[in-house]
C-alpha cells in the first residue's frame, strides 16, 4: 500500500490554503447547503432549501447564507415582486468547490462503518 502524503506548502494552521478553504466550508450546515444547489434543481428557494435540510432553523438557514453570499459562494437573486420572490445557486466560484465535497462524499461512503466495525472487532 503506498503511503498518502500532505502538501507540505498546506499546513493545518495560519493563513494557508487548507486554513482558508476550511474558513469558508466549516459550519454546522454550509457543506449541506453547497450540495443542495449542485444536485437536480440547482436553484433553489428559501424555503425549497429548507425542505432539503429539514433540521436547520430559519435563522440558521438566513445567516449561513449570507456568509456564503459573502464568501462569494452562491448567488442571492431577488425578484421584485409581491410576495418578494429570492432565488439562491452556486456562483462559478461555489461551483469549483463541489469536486471537494464530491471527494469528501466518497470517503465517507467508504469509511462510515469503521468505526462500527473497529468496535465490533475490539469487543472480541
Amino acid at each position: 500500500m503506498s503511503e498518502e502524503t500532505v502538501d507540505a506548502s498546506c499546513e493545518i494552521t495560519g493563513e494557508t490554503g487548507f486554513g482558508y478553504t476550511l474558513s469558508l466550508v466549516s459550519g454546522k450546515y454550509k457543506m449541506m447547503i453547497l450540495y443542495s444547489l449542485a444536485g437536480l434543481s440547482p436553484v433553489l428557494r428559501f424555503n425549497e432549501l429548507k425542505r432539503r435540510i429539514g433540521t436547520i432553523s430559519y435563522r440558521t438557514l438566513s445567516l449561513t447564507l449570507k456568509e456564503l453570499e459573502s464568501d462569494a459562494l452562491i448567488i442571492r437573486n431577488e425578484y421584485p415582486q409581491i410576495p418578494p420572490k429570492v432565488e439562491y445557486s452556486l456562483s462559478e466560484r461555489g461551483r469549483s468547490l463541489i469536486p471537494v465535497l464530491d471527494m469528501m462524499c466518497d470517503w465517507g461512503n467508504v469509511h462510515r462503518h469503521d468505526e462500527a466495525n473497529n468496535k465490533a472487532t475490539e469487543s472480541k
